[in-house]
């Protein structure tokens, strides 16, 4: 069984995989300070409650795009399987099936979803994650990755308002009645997620022009399935799409 553990800012997101399909998946806030035995006592709950046995677990794939995580969560797979994990990185990229230009500086989580994607549909892709960050990571049919274009995501412009203004409050990121906000949440709604359709569908036809021929746009991240209903321009909506890179990569370096 393979265990996929993804550290976003937001929510650390993992997955069970058996037999090549997800079995188990969970998620918890990310808490940067946690310790490692913290760590422990959470996925041994977990874990348990699933009635996953930890010796069934023989291969874990790690990806984290918060430095300080690395090390905790790594002491705690180390603890609780008694292996070190596959942590993706740098080192691991010239093996993967994708190019990668400037590998210091792409987040893990973005090269999984290309791995991903470029595993699933070949042709030209481009990934849209509506996650802490928004993100669009452009990847041509070859398996070069291009680059990506990050912009805030939905929550992070909410707060930002609720946080730098007196009186407009953080509300839940949903479609609203009508562009034209009749209350302060509907207001907000709309000049967030109606905006957002705006940039989203504007970003994607800048870059579909640069990539040139036929492209795929698929879209992932929590808030993915929020924008849905009101972007028409996505070829395929794939939740565990970092989930399903991370399983990828794990599956290809155990073998060796």
């Amino acid at each position: 069984m393979l265990l996929a553990i993804d550290i976003g800012n937001s929510n650390v997101v993992c997955g069970l995989s058996d037999n090549n399909h997800w079995t188990e998946q969970f998620r918890i806030h990310t808490v940067a300070n946690k310790t490692a035995d913290e760590y422990e006592v959470i996925y041994r709950t977990l874990l348990s409650s699933r009635n996953i046995k930890l010796e069934e677990v023989d291969k874990i794939v790690v990806s984290s795009v918060v430095p300080s995580l690395i090390l905790p969560i790594r002491e705690m797979i180390k603890k609780l399987f008694g292996k070190e994990p596959l942590v993706v990185g740098p080192e691991l990229y010239p093996k993967l099936n994708i190019g990668i230009k400037n590998p210091y500086e792409i987040g893990t989580d973005l090269v999984a979803n290309a791995v991903a994607a470029h595993n699933k549909y070949k042709g030209n892709c481009i990934v849209v994650d509506f996650g802490t960050a928004l993100t669009f990571t452009a990847i041509k049919a070859d398996g070069n990755l291009l680059g990506v274009s990050i912009a805030p995501g939905l929550k992070t412009a909410m707060a930002s308002l609720s946080q730098n203004t007196a009186k407009l409050p953080n509300v839940d990121i949903a479609v609203p009645p009508s562009c034209i906000g009749k209350n302060t949440t509907h207001a907000l709604q709309a000049g967030i997620v109606m905006g957002y359709k705006g940039l989203v569908e504007y970003l994607l036809k800048e870059i579909k022009s640069e990539l040139e021929g036929d492209t795929r746009v698929i879209a992932t991240g929590g808030l993915s399935k929020v924008m849905l209903p009101v972007i028409d321009c996505f070829d395929h909506h794939e939740p565990d799409l970092t989930l399903d890179g991370l399983k990828i990569i794990g599956n290809q370096f155990y073998k060796q």
